[in-house]
């Protein structure tokens, strides 16, 4: 038997429009996430390249696209039996400073996240070394890299001991800040349950205090990539800090710009993947 239904052309255009909402919701969400951005990439660019062949401000200073294009590739290449630069490609300077940054900042945000836990379950030490914490938030990495060098010498050390003392703040204070603001209704409730100290901190105080310790350890990698530069301001090469450092001491602005897009480019990639890693590992946030 067939039964054959009647639809009225109001229900068609509603039923069509209900199957392009979907995709015109995609479409708009897209424009948003990527369009936007795109958008505002190239918009500074165009200003950019106007103000560079305005000719208001000398080339050495305000390079155009091209002769930075040109930098680019020249870090990617051997020309005229030369390496890149300074003997090394982009990428093994980048390679470089990123390991310098992961070291440091491992080294940092871990001694920061387990003085914070410490901080903020014990009153007392809270007291003792918040002066301190804050003391050093308050310097700037130039100011504490020259005693690194008097102390440590010109390689790896001082780099990365700066970058662990610039990761480990952010992360404490985070930390501290959020194991302090743990619901006491959550821990009298395990503890109604026959919850040890122990099992009080690792099950319900650790991950209130998660969401925030990520935001600490954002911070964290950013101001540790912030300080990049100034870590590699001694012996620096390879490594993009150091390249930027060199080449500004020859005016070599084209090199210079190379080296800022590079850091800013792959900490836009590193912060993304850790908000990535904090969804993944911490899917309650922002949820009651």
């Amino acid at each position: 038997m067939t039964l054959f239904v009647d639809i009225s052309p109001e229900e068609q255009l509603g039923q069509a429009g209900a199957e392009k909402a979907p995709t015109g919701s995609r479409l708009r969400s897209l424009a948003l996430h990527v369009g936007l951005p795109v958008l505002s990439v190239v918009l500074f660019l165009a200003v950019y390249q106007a103000i560079a062949v305005s000719g208001v401000w000398s080339e050495t200073f305000v390079p155009r696209l091209g002769t930075v294009w040109n930098a680019f590739v020249e870090m990617s290449t051997t020309h005229s039996g030369v390496v890149g630069y300074a003997g090394y490609y982009w990428w093994e300077h980048l390679y470089m400073t990123l390991r310098r940054v992961f070291v440091g900042v491992v080294i940092g945000v871990a001694a920061g996240v387990i003085l914070g836990l410490v901080m903020g379950s014990v009153p007392w030490v809270r007291r003792l070394l918040e002066p301190w914490l804050t003391f050093l938030r308050a310097l700037p990495p130039l100011a504490y890299f020259f005693l690194l060098v008097i102390w440590l010498g010109i390689d790896e050390a001082p780099k990365i001991t700066l970058l662990a003392l610039a990761a480990l703040p952010p992360a404490a204070v985070a930390t501290t800040a959020a194991v302090s603001a743990t619901p006491v209704s959550l821990i009298e409730a395990a503890r109604a349950l026959g919850a040890s100290r122990r099992e009080v901190i690792s099950d319900v105080v650790i991950p209130a205090a998660l969401p925030e310790t990520f935001t600490g350890i954002r911070l964290s990698v950013g101001i540790a990539y912030s300080s990049v530069v100034a870590a590699e301001l001694f012996n620096g090469i390879p490594g993009i800090g150091g390249v930027v450092k060199d080449a500004s001491n020859y005016n070599n602005t084209p090199v210079v710009l190379v080296g800022i897009v590079l850091i800013g480019l792959s900490g836009l990639i590193i912060d993304g993947a850790l908000r990535i890693i904090e969804h993944r590992l911490v899917p309650w946030r922002g949820k009651a």
